[in-house]
């Protein structure tokens, strides 16, 4: 019986969610090269927090580099080629998808949602929606700013409220689409306006769906618990399992022994993937990136994972009371070729130009080598850059020399 070593599991999560390539290697940032990050991954998270830049252009900084962020807003809103959906959370998915989300649309025409049908069946909620739709069908798309009552009369057709419930019910049901951000506000369109006429529009069944997102998550995932797929696209753990336990009766799974932190676990890996793993194994395939890693990023959507191959807990502090924050309100773990060795806590003054780092931290037992400050600095370079940062200032370090050698090497 084969058991893949810990480096070999490593190397193959991290190629799949291309998260190995060097610096250099990188190509040239163009639409199709932002579009292949999203597509290769499934999807990329959207959040409101912006300490630095937002989580989905971080997700692919973190994979591609420097590149200008209005290339991933064009393929969004300009070329049509993402949409906003649900997979792990609200995030932006490959177009090519967008069938996938219509048992969701379905289930929530259907009265699956209670918030919903006891919205739509309280007075006048009704007649608001088709208002609001009717609305946008004569103007083109709106934001919520534009349903606003500077008279803030309550009851008002277009007090902001209930004008915003009504655009979200309209987009749950899919009869809304979100055409693009204005300020990060989105602005809602009818989505025979926004949908391209290429995309198949066949509704698959619950179960079609499913089956389609568990072997997405385990093709994107490389090497993963048998949960893990699931968990990609936040899909509960009783109706993944089973999809899982089908999948490897039909060997499209593959059960494989591999070392983890503590012992030899079963692990699954998709079928497509069995030859990268060999890779990993013969050690053609070597991971080479220094680089952060948002708290949202696709790389931490494995529940567990992140424990049971790196040793390293991820916690999203942001959602953490502050007195009881261990390492700091929006926390980017390091990678460093294929571990995690440390976290840093950014704060972008974009008045300035200035990007503090409010902590940094490495890794118990992890020292700060010429090759990891190497790594490191060039890292830090290229996130200054992406930034437009003229001017590094570090707060506070552990071990207290790092930010020295840090600040030295750049």
């Amino acid at each position: 019986m084969t058991i893949y070593p810990l480096a070999a599991l490593r190397a193959l999560a991290l190629h799949t969610q291309l998260l190995d390539r060097p610096a250099e290697a990188t190509p040239p940032p163009s639409l199709d090269s932002i579009y292949e990050v999203v597509d290769r991954l499934g999807a990329v998270q959207i959040d409101t927090l912006q300490m630095v830049a937002r989580a989905h252009y971080l997700a692919v900084w973190s994979r591609h580099g420097t590149y200008d962020p209005s290339l991933f807003d064009q393929l969004f809103s300009q070329e049509r080629k993402f949409f906003e959906g649900w997979y792990h959370a609200a995030c932006y998915i490959p177009m090519h998808e967008y069938r996938y989300q219509m048992p969701r649309q379905r289930k929530a025409r259907d009265g699956g949602h209670n918030w919903y049908t006891d919205w739509i069946n309280e007075p006048g909620n009704r007649e608001m929606v088709v208002a609001v739709t009717e609305r946008i069908r004569a103007e083109g798309g709106l934001r919520t700013s534009d349903f606003d009552n500077p008279e803030r009369r309550r009851g008002s057709w277009w007090d902001w409220k209930p004008a915003k419930m009504a655009l979200e019910y309209a987009y749950s049901y899919g009869d809304l689409m979100i055409a693009e951000r204005v300020k990060f506000q989105r602005v809602y369109d009818l989505t025979g306006r926004v949908l391209p006429s290429w995309v198949d529009t066949t509704e698959p069944t619950d179960a079609e769906r499913d089956r389609f997102w568990v072997e997405r998550g385990a093709k994107a995932l490389g090497a993963c618990l048998p949960r893990n797929p699931g968990d990609y696209t936040w899909m509960g753990v009783s109706r993944s399992r089973r999809i899982v336990t089908d999948l490897l009766k039909e060997r499209v799974l593959v059960e494989i022994q591999g070392e983890t932190m503590t012992d030899v676990q079963t692990l699954i890996v998709h079928r497509d993937n069995l030859p990268l793993l060999e890779q990993a194994a013969s050690g053609r395939l070597s991971p080479q990136r220094t680089t952060f890693l948002n708290p949202f990023d696709n790389f931490w959507w494995a529940q567990d994972r992140d424990e049971v191959f790196w040793g390293f807990r991820h916690t999203i502090e942001a959602y953490v009371p502050a007195a009881k924050r261990i390492y700091g309100y929006y926390c980017l773990p390091i990678l460093h070729k294929d571990r995690l060795v440390g976290r840093l806590d950014p704060k972008l003054d974009r008045k300035t130009g200035t990007l503090r780092i409010k902590a940094l931290y490495l890794e118990p037992g992890v020292k700060p080598s010429e090759e990891l400050v190497s790594g490191m600095a060039g890292a830090m370079r290229d996130f200054m850059r992406f930034h437009h940062a003229k001017e590094l200032v570090i707060e506070n370090s552990q071990p207290k020399g790092f930010a020295k050698k840090l600040l030295k090497a750049i």
